[in-house]
This record gives structure tokens, C-alpha cells and sequence, in this order.
């Protein structure tokens, strides 16, 4: 799969589709459209219902006081709802419509599936134009449907767990904003003690001028149960804001071991609001793998609680911000058991005028006694004007919690890149073999073939930033 990310370039992301759908889509957001959205779905009144409270609560609630300037955002322009008249959800590649469908052979989806995965998914705007798992995984009863699906045919799993114990509908204005708004996304469930031993993935695309993307990821790993799941995210630039504003909901169970892996590379049009969170059970472990590049705008801080004794958390990240970009990421563990241990390790990029900043949060209850925290932030900046911020925030409540944080920045080694100039190299090659090293912790943390894209992206990302 490796060659189709070797031919990735900015046009494989630019590109975009006809969209006359977008032309009659309602813009901006009222009750009437919540309401169309759940009926147009046959959604349960229980739903609505949440759909109504996320609405009420938009409202109310101001936005972050902390983070990025969100005043240019309008929430008045963006389109949060439309999808093509001929897109329907399928499980057969053929019969995904043409433009559709090389959309996603652009971004090499079929093949990754027929290659590497347990099971593939794709979104296209509001609608999911392709869901399918191979039979083996199946037959030992793991489920693996798009949202709206799922809502049909688990009413009472999804009902259980949708938007109350792990990210709440009033969380913030952006998670009220996105129950009253979901559309499509992904609904995972592992029963006790299967291992899923190959990936799932599910894609996420963006094609109109200023749409809003608001997919929801709902994940059930029961005890004993593993697995691994990747999203990717994309979408076109236009020149004018679009939003995305997606949920991730994560229930690790005792004893059991989940991988989220992400790679979201939305245009710099793109305001990036997205919330996950993952609560993990008894001697369990979750581990957040995710790289963020080409939004405008992004506030993403994934979040583990450890509510079961000995359960652990990894995150590991990578942003670049290059010019005009505020990337502003990051981590939040919660110890809320005895013996839990988090690890977070962050890398940023800027380039340009680019801000990268690292914003987290770990917070070590009472009651987690022995607690281990490891933090570890390196910024990289690649130009004179770039910027990147640190601002751990640590609340310790426990006294026998062992907390390491170390955070560095710095510059490319001009003597690195002397040494590997003299031994050939292009000023531009040595570069860029100082920032492979530089991310190698996280990329190799990425299954190969998102590792090429990741570093391919990058490779784009830093064209030019020589001279």
C-alpha cells in the first residue's frame, strides 16, 4: 500500500467534487432542522430528545475561554447537515457512487482494506456511503456498523452508553453543539475475550464549501476483549471556515487492551473542536496514537480515565503547525484508581509564523494511591517566526504518586545539518532526516502503512521550509 502514499501530494487532499446537495442544504442551525435530522434517520424519541438538550445547551454555553481565538468562527454559515441524493450505505464497494468512490480510491481505502484490515468504513459529509467486517470477526460476534445503524439495530447498547458517563452532553458548548447535530460515524462493540488481531478503520471526508462534520465514534471493548481502530480524516480547501466538531466514546473493560490510532489532516479552512474520551477499567490498557496537521484551527486534548485499579494509559501525539496554523493539543489522564500509570508524549512541529501548543491536564484523585505519571513535550521549530507553548497542568491530590514532566524546545542542530550536508546531503534532505528522528517515537507507534502517509504528509507539510 506503501506506493499510493509515495504519490500523495496536495492536490490527493484539494481535490473536490461537485456538490450540488450543498446548494439547497439548510445553513446555520435552528430546531427545525434537529428535528429533520432525527426523522429523516427514524430515530427513537429518546434520541431526539438528547438531540433537543445538546441544542438548548448550544446556546447557553460560551465558548473555551482558553485556547484559540474562535470569535471568527460563524456559526451562522456552516451547513450541518447535507449528504448526496445518491449516497447510500453499502457493504460493496461497487455500488458506492463513481465520484464518491474515487474520492476514496484517491485516498487509497479499498486497498488498505483488501490489504491490512479486519473491517473499513467510510463517510462522505453527513452520510456513510460504505461499512463492512470480514466474517470471521463477525461470526465470533464483534460488531462493527455505522452510528445510525446501530441506533436501529442496538438501540438498548447504544442508548447505555451514548453521550452520559464518558463525554457528557454538557461537557461544552462544542460536545452540546455536536449531540444536538451527529451524523453518521462509527459504532464498534467486542464481546468478552475476543482479540481482534487486525485493524479497523473508518475514513472521514468533508467535500462542500463550508459543511460541518459531526461523525460519532462509539466503542465497546468488553473484559478481556482487544482490539485496534484508525480513523482519517480529510477535506478540501475553499477559503472559507468549515467546522468539524466530531465525539469519540471509548469503554475499555477489566482486563482488556484498546489502540486508537488517528491521522486528521482537514484543509486550513477547517476548524478542528474535536472531543474523545476513554473511560478504562481494572488492569486494562488504552493507548491514543494520533498525528493533527492542515486545520486552520484545533483544539484536541484526548482524554483516559483510569477508573479501575491498574489500569494504564499511553498517549502519544504529533502536530505541525505550519503558517497561519494554531495547532493547540494534547493530553488529559484522570487517576481516579490506586496503581493506575499514565504516559504522555508529545511532539510538535511549527513552521512558518505556525503556534503549536501543548495543553494538558493529569489529575491524581485521592484515592489513586501509587500512581505513576510520566509527561514528556518536545517542540521542534523550523524557522525563525514559529512558536510553541507548554502548559501542563498537574493536580496531585495523593502524596505516594510518582510524577516525572520534562518538556524541551528547540532548534534544527546546525552542526546535524552540517555533518549531514558533508556526507552529501542537500540542506533540504538533512532536514528532513532530523525530523524522522525527531517523530520517530510516535510514527512507529503507527501501523507501516500510516506511517508512510504520516510521514508523507509531513514531507509536504515541510516543502519550502528551506531555502
Amino acid at each position: 500500500m506503501s506506493h499510493i502514499f509515495d504519490k500523495l501530494n496536495r492536490e490527493t487532499f484539494d481535490h473536490k467534487n461537485k456538490a450540488d446537495y450543498a446548494k439547497t442544504a439548510q445553513v446555520g442551525l435552528t430546531e427545525n432542522l434537529v428535528r429533520q435530522i432525527s426523522a429523516e434517520k427514524n430515530e427513537p424519541r429518546w434520541m431526539l430528545d438528547i438531540r433537543l438538550k445538546g441544542l438548548e445547551l448550544f446556546d447557553q454555553l460560551p465558548l473555551p475561554d482558553y485556547g484559540p481565538d474562535l470569535s471568527q468562527l460563524e456559526f451562522d454559515k456552516i451547513i450541518y447537515y447535507a449528504k448526496p441524493a445518491d449516497a447510500k450505505n453499502t457493504t460493496s464497494w461497487d455500488e458506492v457512487p463513481e465520484d464518491i468512490k474515487q474520492t476514496f480510491e484517491k485516498l487509497g481505502i479499498p486497498e488498505a482494506e483488501r490489504q491490512m484490515l479486519a473491517g473499513a468504513g467510510a463517510q462522505y459529509e453527513a452520510a456513510t456511503v460504505y461499512h463492512n467486517l470480514k466474517e470471521q470477526w463477525t461470526k465470533q460476534g464483534v460488531i462493527f456498523e455505522d452510528m445510525d445503524t446501530a441506533v436501529q439495530k442496538y438501540p438498548d447498547l447504544v442508548k447505555k452508553h451514548y453521550m452520559k458517563q464518558c463525554v457528557p452532553v454538557n461537557l461544552h458548548k462544542f460536545t452540546a453543539l455536536h449531540a444536538a447535530v451527529w451524523s453518521g460515524g462509527t459504532f464498534l462493540y467486542i464481546p468478552k475475550g475476543v482479540k481482534v488481531d487486525q485493524p479497523m478503520q473508518a475514513y472521514f471526508r468533508m467535500n462542500a464549501k463550508n459543511m460541518g462534520q459531526f461523525e460519532h465514534t462509539l466503542i465497546i471493548i468488553e473484559n478481556e476483549a482487544e482490539g485496534h481502530y484508525i480513523e482519517g480524516c480529510s477535506a478540501p480547501k475553499y477559503g472559507s471556515s468549515s467546522l468539524h466538531a466530531g465525539c469519540v466514546e471509548i469503554f475499555v473493560g477489566d482486563n482488556a487492551r484498546f489502540r486508537y490510532s488517528s491521522v486528521e489532516n482537514w484543509s486550513r479552512d477547517t476548524y478542528n473542536l474535536n472531543t474523545k474520551r476513554s473511560l478504562v477499567g481494572k488492569n486494562s490498557f488504552m493507548e491514543w496514537v494520533g498525528g493533527n496537521l492542515g486545520s486552520g484551527v484545533t483544539m484536541l486534548y484526548p482524554c483516559s480515565v483510569l477508573k479501575g485499579e491498574g489500569g494504564r494509559a499511553d498517549h502519544l501525539g504529533i502536530a505541525f503547525a505550519g503558517p497561519g496554523q494554531n495547532q493547540d493539543t494534547g493530553a488529559k489522564v484522570i487517576h481516579a484508581a490506586p496503581r493506575t500509570t499514565s504516559n504522555i508524549v508529545m511532539k510538535s512541529l511549527s513552521k512558518g509564523d505556525g503556534l503549536s501548543v501543548y495543553r494538558g491536564l493529569v489529575h491524581v484523585a485521592p484515592q489513586a494511591e501509587n500512581a505513576k505519571v510520566n509527561v514528556n513535550c518536545d517542540a521542534l521549530l523550523l524557522s525563525p517566526k514559529s512558536k510553541s507553548d507548554t502548559i501542563p497542568v498537574m493536580n496531585i491530590q495523593n502524596p505516594k504518586t510518582q510524577v516525572a514532566h520534562e518538556a524541551t524546545t528547540g532548534k534544527i542542530s546546525e552542526d546535524k545539518i552540517f555533518y549531514l550536508m558533508s556526507r552529501g546531503l542537500s540542506e533540504g534532505q538533512a532536514q528532513g532526516m532530523v525530523v524522522n528522528g525527531f517523530i520517530e517515537p510516535i510514527i512507529k507507534e503507527l501501523p507501516l502503512e500510516y506511517a508512510v502517509e504520516m510521514n508523507r504528509l509531513i514531507s509536504l507539510e515541510m516543502e519550502g521550509s528551506v531555502g
